[in-house]
């Protein structure tokens, strides 16, 4: 029997989260699925909803706000999750995970939401009452069990290769023949220079000695020992060389034994997961269904493509028979190390992995198109110019309007375009930095190509001071401080960024708390930044990250907490101090804050 969601409390009638094999109508789910039943896992809404409580329109996956049904199933599901998230090790550190509902109708028109899960959850693909993966279990597991295993067995052996005592004692034999070539040497200059003084010596007496025939007889002796020293030398250097090279020799054949170990595991991967695609087939609402690959070509699809919650939620409601209404990613348990998911939060489908997949299964259905960010008209006189003179101008830049035209061409609205637009004689402007398109404050614009130059050289010297002005969602401890944390964007989330100690690049960030408040119950704090360097989203992600500020900036859609009142993006540059590349005056410029 379907399970019902009451007005106080949760029913369900399933196994326990975790369970081995799951049952459907008295089969196990690989017999069910085979035989063509396919369990709809819906959890029916008790009460159900009026009809003036549905959206008219699907509401896009790429879009921060989320319709209330999906928040009430999000809140059920993680209810749910409470006397389970030990047992799935939510809690433990890096341990959190993605989970998403997709709130369905079914033909009789009843409500009600499906539970899924990205990726595995302890090691396994299905969980009872969750929804399966999309690939073609047969078709994936034919591949993957036998490359399994022999993936891992390539494994042991580079990592016996690596702890071997093969290439330790080749490492040792080697590092010894090198002390003992340096003590040869060493005792080999030691005996020429004491031979070499001795012929200095030896000239000396000659230069002043009589006949003049014995003397230069007596010279050429002196230059040929001279030259046999220099022969001696010659001599050991490449007896040193051959023994040497046999040395290295060793130590290389358990180097590139390793590393053509590796290759070859890399390249079985890499046919692994061609292999493994091939098994993922997508459907779409229309009922056409294309091959995951095809989907993201020509380029090759990303690690962990279609293991996201909403491809699994959409391909089961498909497969079910139920119409999508309204779906929600929220993730439970700790954040991930890199800190950029919080317990509760929702977020938005990823665009790197679902992006491809969930244009091609929302095709067919009323959807809310993707938010376009930066479509908001801006008023024609912006951006105001706080400063102009023949070389430069700042400029206070309005929040949605982009500092220069997007890459893909539909968004031209920017300061560079609208300046351009000002003064189309002129050489310039060139753009010296950005701010993002959320962001408002005080730009630096150059007119020429030498005042443009000379600026960044400035700002590659960190000789430009910049203020930001923030509120932030959240109580920050402390009154002041500073924040290094490295940042690299997501590859699979792009513009997203990323705090990762290993690959990103420095970030540092001075702050102060300048005043705290608190608005509807919940405590905000205003804090003046200070960026020492210029990555992208850099304030954005030191206020929001648990080992930054651990308070994201108000009306942040990106790292903010479950952005849905429509509110700006409350950061702002304040203030810009910089040396003129012309007259060498030190020009400072304050704006305060619209907030």
């Amino acid at each position: 029997m379907p399970t019902r969601v009451g007005a106080d409390r949760l029913g369900y009638t399933s196994a326990r989260p975790g369970a081995a094999v799951a049952i459907v109508d008295g089969l196990p789910r690989a017999r069910a699925l085979r035989s063509g039943r396919v369990p709809s896992l819906v959890t029916w809404f008790d009460p159900q909803p009026a009809a003036a409580e549905l959206p008219a329109r699907m509401p896009s996956p790429f879009d921060h706000g989320v319709h209330p049904l999906a928040r009430r199933a999000a809140a059920a599901l993680r209810a749910q999750l409470a006397a389970t998230a030990g047992a799935w090790g939510l809690d433990q550190p890096g341990g959190g995970k993605m989970l998403g509902v997709l709130v369905v109708a079914a033909a009789d028109g009843r409500v009600g939401f499906l539970r899924g899960f990205s990726g595995m959850v302890g090691g396994r693909w299905h969980v009872d009452g969750f929804v399966p993966p999309l690939f073609d279990e047969r078709a994936r597991d034919a591949v993957w069990r036998d490359g399994e295993d022999e993936l891992r067995a390539m494994a042991r052996a580079i990592d016996a290769l690596a702890a071997s005592d093969e290439r330790a004692a080749a490492e040792a034999a080697l590092a010894d023949l090198e002390r003992a070539h340096a003590t040869a040497r060493a005792a080999l200059a030691d005996d020429h220079q004491r031979r070499r003084a001795a012929r200095h010596a030896e000239r000396a007496r000659l230069a002043a000695a009589p006949p003049e025939r014995a003397r230069q007889e007596a010279l050429a002796a002196l230059a040929r020992a001279s030259q046999g020293d220099r022969a001696d030398l010659r001599r050991l250097e490449a007896a040193q060389r051959a023994r040497r090279a046999a040395a290295v020799a060793r130590v290389d054949a358990v180097v590139h034994a390793r590393e053509a170990l590796e290759a070859a595991r890399a390249a079985r991967s890499r046919e692994l997961l061609v292999a493994i695609h091939d098994a993922y087939v997508v459907p779409a609402a229309t009922g056409a269904r294309r091959p995951l690959r095809e989907l993201f070509a020509p380029a090759e699809p990303p690690g962990g493509a279609g293991d996201c919650a909403a491809p699994k939620l959409l391909a089961h409601a498909f497969r079910a028979g139920l119409r999508p209404l309204a779906l929600a990613e929220v993730w439970c348990g700790a954040s991930p190390r890199t800190g950029d998911r919080r317990d509760g939060a929702f977020y938005p489908a990823c665009r790197g992995k679902c992006g491809p997949l969930l244009a091609h299964m929302l095709d067919g259905l009323a959807v809310e198109p993707a938010p376009q960010y930066g479509a908001a008209p801006v008023a024609d006189h912006e951006p105001a110019v706080v400063h102009a003179d023949a070389w430069l101008v700042v400029v206070d830049k309005p929040c949605g309007l982009l500092a220069v035209p997007g890459r893909s061409g539909l968004l031209r609205d920017s300061v560079l375009t609208r300046l351009r637009r000002r003064d189309p004689d002129a050489s310039g402007p060139r753009i010296v930095h950005r701010l993002d398109l959320d962001t408002s404050g005080l730009m630096l614009v150059a007119r020429d190509a030498a005042t443009h130059a000379a600026l960044q050289r400035q700002f590659a010297r960190r000789e430009v001071a910049k203020r930001y002005a923030a509120w932030l969602d959240g109580e920050v401890r402390g009154e002041r401080g500073t924040i290094e944390l490295a940042l690299r964007v997501d590859l699979d989330d792009r513009p997203r960024q990323l705090h990762d100690p290993v690959h990103g690049k420095a970030a540092v960030t001075a702050w102060q708390v300048v005043a705290r408040t608190a608005v509807a119950g919940r405590p905000r704090t205003r804090v003046a930044l200070t960026p020492h360097t210029g990555r992208t989203h850099q304030l954005r992600v030191h206020a929001a990250h648990p080992a930054g500020l651990d308070a994201p900036i108000v009306g942040d859609r990106l790292y903010g907490r479950d952005v849905h009142d429509g509110g700006r993006l409350q950061l702002h540059a304040e203030a810009l101090a910089f040396t003129h590349p012309q007259t060498g005056q030190r020009l400072a410029f304050e704006r305060p804050a619209p907030f």
